[in-house]
């Protein structure tokens, strides 16, 4: 078995080939000059699928014959296959046929090259454990994408799609097993891209085709019941369409009437799409009729409603409104005597023209010239171009799975589709470069660019890309972007993607030097704090950080006070000079009271002072520990740094309790004590929560604020005389908007 790819396809010329005495001097007999030109060189070569050459190309060249393809573009078919065996193929036949011939050849040849690569590609793929759903699609995308980067004008849509038919003609003709890829690419493809163009000549061979190739039982199962059925259902279709003939006579109505023939996957999708039995699928016969007007079809459906009992739910005007694809038609379905269903299309001879060869009608539009050609004006000529962009524009967005980089009716030409050297597709923006194709295949190959060839040669790494070229990537082993591609004046990035994987590297790399230049500084720190053991993750959490990272980086930026980290390093109290003592005699008789208004029981005339660390204020439990020089510490009782001193001397600490507090309140002892709040930052969050304190008439001595992704940590010292109302006030703190924490450290 060989290739799955046989047939030409035709990439947009840069000359677009017409058949006027302009454009190609001297070409009335181009199609036989061509054939002659050509038959030495491939009458005895053969196709990967083992079709000989020459046959291929002239079945094609009949086939455009047959919709309507100029002699010009028939020509093509066989100087496509000469350039294979021409050492100088673009010299030769632009000498022999003009540049436009050498050009399009030449572009063809490069698409077939291309998709032999790709099939090489893809049945490698099929020998790996990759699903056979999974490589099948990933072939029928690249077809695709292969289609919209060389077919832009419809000359080439046409020869592909005849090519693609011959190549399906030959394999039922030959008996020869047919790849799965080619049937399926056939059937989901380009009989889809037919359909959108209104070919249904094409369309239809094509689907029966390719669903006897996948599907080999039920096509013959189906086929069997028709023959069943043949002679019963051609008497049935021939009385009625004698019936319906005489009566459209009677009426002064000239029209053809004729039996429509009923395709094998067309019965199948409509067995399957409504869940059908056989019988009610075959029982359906059809007809078609043409008649000289428009309003001949609307008086004909009058008639034939008239003659037969019309299904009102199955009436389709496709005269008042087209179908996407230009199609117009009337559609009906009505019951003769014995109830039996009869399908009905009414449509003039334009019409039925169209419905049999689509936009080929058209394809006029590019052999016009200024004067017209065949009947078509150049203001036609310009409709009948955009409305055939159109149908491809609507075939790629029925293809396409993802679509959000093309909303809306987009251009063709806004993408490329190159390889790489294994032959895989990749899609970029149109002006992309080498370098947003390495970024596109992988990030990291992106990083380490610093080469490129295309097709085989050194290129410049700001040369835009076209459609169809291989691109190779030369790569270091490691490394990053310069920041020259960033740079929009030199042009070395196209694709927006590319330039924030750019951008992303160098910032990551400043983030990099700033956790460095952080990670240095707490380093620094606790090595002159004697704090080299304590873990780095630790202290990150210690201090409301979800990493050691997130600490460094706002040390780094210089959003972080390294006096923080010593107030958690060195608590005052944690910092005995030696173990030398004092005993301390505990009688539970109060003593005198102390600073702060706190009484310590059994010492009297001892200095005492709150804990930084905890700041207790009443009505805390508190408890006190007797340093060497400042007399008793108070703290909280549940206060950690209280309860590690304790684990060390134990014998250190005392009772203590608060004093009566002062009669009068403008003598009364205020304590500080620190509140930490949490929340999202947001303009004037600190205003609103200093306002809260405010009221309630507490007095905000200090202040610590830090934002890292959008939260705010803020750290703010309250004077409080009694502790028990904080609760409240932190209640109101919290209810404050982007407020997700309040609490008393």
């Amino acid at each position: 078995m060989k290739s799955l790819y046989s047939e030409p396809s035709l990439e947009r010329p840069a000359a677009v080939i017409t058949a006027t005495a302009d454009s190609l001097p001297g070409q009335s007999g181009a199609l036989e000059r061509a054939r002659a030109f050509a038959e030495p060189l491939i009458a005895t070569e053969s196709l990967d699928t083992g079709e000989n050459i020459l046959a291929h190309a002239d079945a094609v060249a009949a086939i455009l014959r047959q919709i309507g393809g100029s002699q010009a573009m028939q020509a093509a078919c066989y100087l496509v296959y000469a350039c294979d065996h021409l050492n100088k193929p673009h010299e030769v036949i632009a000498k022999a046929f003009g540049d436009s011939f050498a050009d399009l050849a030449l572009q063809t040849t490069k698409l077939v090259r291309l998709q032999r690569m790709a099939r090489v590609a893809q049945n490698a793929a099929s020998r790996t454990n990759a699903p056979l759903a999974q490589t099948a699609a990933t072939q029928t995308e690249s077809v695709r994408k292969m289609l919209l980067a060389f077919s832009r004008d419809l000359r080439v849509v046409m020869l592909r799609l005849a090519s693609r038919m011959q190549t399906l003609r030959y394999y039922a003709a030959s008996k020869q097993p047919v790849p799965t890829g080619l049937a399926q690419e056939s059937l989901q493809v380009f009989a889809p891209l037919a359909n959108r163009l209104g070919i249904w000549e094409i369309k239809w061979e094509m689907e029966d085709l390719s669903f006897r190739f996948l599907e080999p039982q039920t096509y013959k199962e189906v086929a069997r019941l028709l023959e069943e059925k043949r002679v019963e259902r051609e008497a049935s279709v021939e009385a009625l369409r004698a019936e319906i003939a005489r009566e459209l006579e009677q009426h002064g109505i000239r029209a053809k009437v004729q039996g429509r023939p009923k395709h094998i996957y067309s019965i199948v999708k409509k067995m399957r799409g409504k869940s059908l039995a056989f019988e009610k699928v075959f029982d359906v016969r059809a007809l078609r009729i043409v008649v000289p007007s428009v309003p001949d079809c609307y008086a004909a459906l009058s008639y034939v409603h008239a003659l037969y009992t019309p299904i009102t739910s199955e009436f389709d005007d496709y005269i008042a409104k087209p179908k996407a694809n230009g199609y117009q038609s009337l559609h009906t379905v009505v019951r003769d005597a014995q109830g039996r269903p009869i399908e009905v299309q009414l449509r003039t001879q334009d019409m039925h023209d169209y419905a049999e060869h689509g936009v080929a009608a058209h394809w006029a539009y590019k052999e016009a010239g200024a004067k017209g050609y065949a009947g078509v004006s150049a203001t036609g000529a310009y409709d009948a171009k955009i409305a055939v962009l159109r149908q491809l524009l609507a075939w790629e967005r029925d293809l396409s799975s993802t679509q959000e980089n093309r909303p809306g009716d987009v251009a063709l030409d806004d993408r490329i589709y190159v390889l790489t050297p294994e032959a895989a597709i990749v899609e970029l923006p149109q002006g992309a470069t080498a370098v947003d194709f390495a970024y596109s295949v992988h990030t990291s190959l992106g990083h380490r660019c610093r080469g490129a060839r295309v097709d085989g040669a050194m290129v410049p790494l700001q040369t835009p890309l076209q459609s169809g070229q291989t691109v190779e990537i030369m790569a270091a082993k490691e490394g990053g972007p310069s920041r020259d591609w960033l740079n929009p004046e030199l042009g070395y990035l196209a694709s927006h993607r590319a330039r924030a994987k750019v951008r992303a590297w160098f910032n990551a790399l400043a983030m990099e030097e700033t956790i460095g230049k952080g990670r240095e500084a707490v380093e620094k720190l606790l090595q002159r704090e004697g704090k080299t053991a304590i873990k780095l993750d630790d202290l990150a959490a210690q201090l409301g950080f979800n990493d050691a990272n997130a600490l460094f980086e706002v040390v780094g930026k210089d959003e972080y006070s390294l006096r923080n980290i010593e107030t958690v390093l060195r608590p005052v109290e944690a910092q005995p000079t030696g173990d030398e003592g004092f005993a301390l005699k505990k009688s539970r008789a109060p003593s005198s009271s102390g600073k702060g208004g706190v009484l310590v029981v059994g010492v009297d005339s001892l200095m005492t002072q709150l804990a930084k660390c905890c700041k207790p204020a009443p009505p805390d439990v508190i408890s006190g520990f007797v340093t060497r020089g400042r007399g008793v510490s108070v703290h909280r009782a549940d206060c950690p740094n209280l309860r590690n001193m304790v684990q060390r001397s134990g014998d250190r600490l005392v009772d203590v309790e608060w004093g009566q507090p002062a009669a009068s309140a403008r003598h009364a002892a205020v304590y500080p004590v620190d509140v930490s709040v949490q929340a999202v930052d947001r303009q004037g969050l600190l205003r609103d929560i200093s306002e809260v304190f405010s009221k309630e008439k507490m007095n905000v001595v200090g202040v610590q604020t830090q934002s890292i992704k959008g939260i705010a940590w803020m750290t703010f010292t309250v004077e409080i005389a009694d502790s028990s109302r904080l609760s409240k006030v932190l209640g109101q703190v919290t209810e404050l908007r982007g407020v997700q924490m309040a609490k008393r450290r």
